[in-house]
This record gives structure tokens, C-alpha cells and sequence, in this order.
């Protein structure tokens, strides 16, 4: 039996569905509420959905439970009610690791690369203390998700219970099906997509970095697919334990992105480049690459999908699709 918090959300269905495949009992925490979000898991219902104010007494009972994917969070970038986000994205986090811990049962649960702020810093998955300390994140949201991986290290510094094994995941772009009940924070690829099919241009934002092309903003976009098989690796590698950046480890510009969801779509490359809006200057980072090699070093050797053949999939096989769920 394995829990997946956050199981009707993006990450969390397509993680949902390749355990169902797998034979897996599955059990979802998660809200279904008003947006649709039950088609997330239309083809591969799990044995239960669990509102999240009942996680605790679930919990409670003691399940027999082989395995907890934290995936569950307040994950709004632009995230405004500070004690709300605190106490889904942190209290939750540690209540989990607490009991996981208690009870001998494995943790992964989601980080974000928004711990890294606008990259100064870079973006190396170092879990030391003062590594942790000298990230600063632009948002309430990236700095949640910083706050628990630091009370993770300093747990872990300290010698506390821990879960037998746990693992955080710092997820860079994700994309793919089961986002569209997301609104403002669906996934770019998605966005140019329905630009493109309501009959206009890929709008991209101006650049605001000096010296910085348009359209030259880049990120390390990810294939859903590939998140989930980083999770399911996890699955099937008990000793593997550590913070690890999920990303492919090459960045891509925008303009590489929206030719590509052109060509997916079969239409001709046509960019509009656009102002910035003033609430996204300052807190809008113009490139993300996430370094792979302590993943790797944990001895994970799958391989990532190209950006061009994962929005194909992602266009072909699910946007333009009659059932675009995964």
C-alpha cells in the first residue's frame, strides 16, 4: 500500500497511474474539489481518496503503508496567504517525517528548484546546512519548500529519526498531461499550445536581463514521464536517500520551446515577443539547468526525453487529443 499525498494533482495522477500499472494499492490524499481535478484519476482510480483533513486519522490508525509520496503542496508561485502556505507546504511536510520516521516507513516528497531563487547561487543540490542557508528564493512558495528542506538537514545534522529511507526531489519545468486544472500555473508548453490553437502567434515575454536576446530565457524543462521514473526508481532502491535535483540537466530556451510546440502542432514558427508584466520583473528567473550528478551518483541511469519529443507526446498524444488525460 502506498500513500500519495497531492494524488489528484499534476505529479501526483501521473505518478498514481504508473503504480497502478504496477499493481500497486494506492491510497490519495487530496482534494478533488470543483476543477475537474477528478479526471486526473478517471482511468486509474485509487482504493481510496482521502480529504486531506483526514490524513491524520488515517494516519492515526496505523496503515499498513510501504511507502509515502509527498507530493501535496500549496504550489502557486504567486502564493499570498503566508500562514496557510506554512502550514501545508511545512507542518504537513514534518508531520510526515515524523511519522514515517516512527513507524519505519519511506518519505520522498516534492522540493521545488524555486528553493534557488533567481540562481545566483547556482543550482547545486547540496544539502548542507549553510548551503541551504545562502539560497534565497523569490517567493513565498520556493521559500516554504526551503524552510522544510532545512529542517530536514537540521534533523538529519542532529542525529534525529528518520524516515528508513527519504528522499526530497527538486523539480525543475514539469510538463505534461493531468496540469489542466492548474489555471495560472500551467505549464508555459500548455499556454502556447492554446495560443496557437485559438489561431494566433507563441507569445514570449520581452527579455528584462541587459544583454539577455529575447526569447533567450532558458529553463530546464522535464517530461512528467521522466519525474515519475525517477520516483519509481526510488521505489526500487531502498538505500538511495538524499536531496536530488530532477531536472535533465540542459537548459533549453524559450524560443527552442515554442518552435518546438509549433512543429508538434503541426503549424507554421510564429513568435510574438511581449512586454513583461511589471509583477513578474524581479521575480522571474531567465534560466534554470539542473546539475544531475548526485542523482546519478546514487546510481540512477535513466535517460531524460529530448524537449522536442516530450511536448510531441505531450501535443500529439494528449492536447490534441479527445481524452487528454493521462
Amino acid at each position: 500500500m502506498i500513500l500519495v499525498t497531492g494524488g489528484a494533482g499534476f505529479i501526483g495522477s501521473n505518478l498514481q497511474a504508473a503504480l497502478m500499472r504496477r499493481g500497486h494499492e494506492t491510497i490519495v490524499a487530496d482534494w478533488l474539489g470543483r476543477e475537474r481535478k477528478w479526471r486526473n484519476l478517471a482511468s486509474h482510480p485509487p482504493s481510496r481518496v482521502i480529504p486531506p483533513g483526514e490524513l491524520e486519522a488515517f494516519l492515526e490508525s496505523r496503515p499498513p503503508l510501504e511507502m509515502v509520496f509527498h507530493m501535496g503542496a500549496i504550489s502557486e508561485t504567486t502564493a499570498a496567504d503566508g500562514d496557510l502556505t506554512w502550514a501545508t507546504n511545512v507542518e504537513l511536510s514534518r508531520r510526515l517525517w515524523e511519522w514515517c520516521a516512527d513507524h519505519g516507513v519511506r518519505l520522498v516528497y516534492a522540493s521545488s528548484a524555486a528553493t534557488y531563487g533567481d540562481g545566483a547561487q547556482g543550482f547545486e543540490d547540496d544539502f548542507s546546512v549553510p548551503a541551504l542557508q545562502r539560497l534565497r528564493p523569490l517567493n513565498l512558495y520556493g521559500w516554504t519548500k526551503l524552510a522544510f528542506d532545512l529542517q530536514v538537514a537540521h534533523a538529519l545534522a542532529s542525529h534525529q529519526p528518520r524516515p528508513p529511507q527519504w528522499a526530497g526531489l527538486k523539480f525543475f519545468n514539469v510538463y505534461g498531461p493531468n496540469e489542466y486544472h492548474k489555471g495560472g500555473m500551467i505549464s508555459v508548453i500548455k499556454v502556447k499550445y492554446d495560443e496557437l490553437a485559438a489561431g494566433g502567434p507563441a507569445r514570449l515575454f520581452r527579455s528584462d536581463v541587459p544583454g539577455l536576446a529575447d526569447g533567450a530565457q532558458a529553463r530546464d524543462f522535464i517530461w512528467v514521464g521522466d519525474v515519475v521514473e525517477v520516483m519509481l526508481w526510488l521505489l526500487d532502491t531502498p538505500a538511495a536517500s538524499g536531496l536530488f535535483n530532477v531536472g535533465t540537466g540542459q537548459a533549453r530556451s524559450y524560443l527552442d520551446m515554442a518552435h518546438a510546440v509549433c512543429d508538434a502542432a503541426g503549424l507554421p514558427r510564429r513568435v510574438e515577443f511581449i512586454d513583461m508584466p511589471a509583477s513578474l520583473r524581479g521575480q522571474y528567473q531567465s534560466f534554470t539547468q539542473a546539475p544531475m550528478d548526485r542523482l546519478r551518483s546514487a546510481g540512477y541511469a535513466g535517460q531524460f526525453t529530448p524537449l522536442e519529443e516530450g511536448i510531441r507526446r505531450y501535443v500529439q498524444d494528449h492536447l490534441a487529443a479527445a481524452d487528454p488525460y493521462a
